[in-house]
């Protein structure tokens, strides 16, 4: 079975972040050059929080503020699911599922490593299914079939 671990040895563990105390037009930007939906608040090597594409949308945008003018602080999660490379892909998916998170950020000994996207997961419990099911069918060929 997948864990975390392999899906970021995979993917990679590049991580874009912001401070706090950038706008939210700067990280919209970051955002839209790297073709994220979300970005891990970091201070001093902390996760202190995450900033989403839907936290602009309800929290800027719908309350007619400025992103040039509102910072990260106010508008990011502050409360924000984490888990470990030991996390197998369904127990992230329960999680996002769960607490309706569309990120999870992956801490070692308490520094951030990794962040997964529900795209990585979903794609990673995809790969895993077709695995499977190869293996079922190579074997399902092999087995000789018995007369009567």
């Amino acid at each position: 079975m997948k864990t975390v671990k392999q899906i970021l040895d995979t993917k990679g563990h590049e991580v874009y972040s912001i401070s706090a105390s950038a706008t939210v037009y700067e990280a919209l930007s970051l955002m839209a050059e790297k073709g994220i939906g979300a970005l891990p608040v970091l201070e001093n090597d902390e996760l202190i929080g995450i900033i989403s594409e839907r936290d602009y949308a309800r929290k800027v945008i719908l309350k007619d503020k400025s992103s040039r003018q509102t910072l990260v602080k106010e508008i990011m999660s502050n409360q924000v699911m984490c888990v470990d490379k030991s996390r197998t892909p369904e127990e992230c998916m329960s999680i996002m599922i769960n607490k309706r998170v569309r990120h999870l950020p992956v801490l070692e000994d308490e520094k951030m490593v990794g962040l997964l996207s529900i795209g990585d997961i979903v794609k990673a419990i995809i790969d895993e299914k077709e695995f499977v099911i190869e293996q079922l069918v190579t074997y399902i060929k092999d087995v000789p079939h018995i007369s009567k």
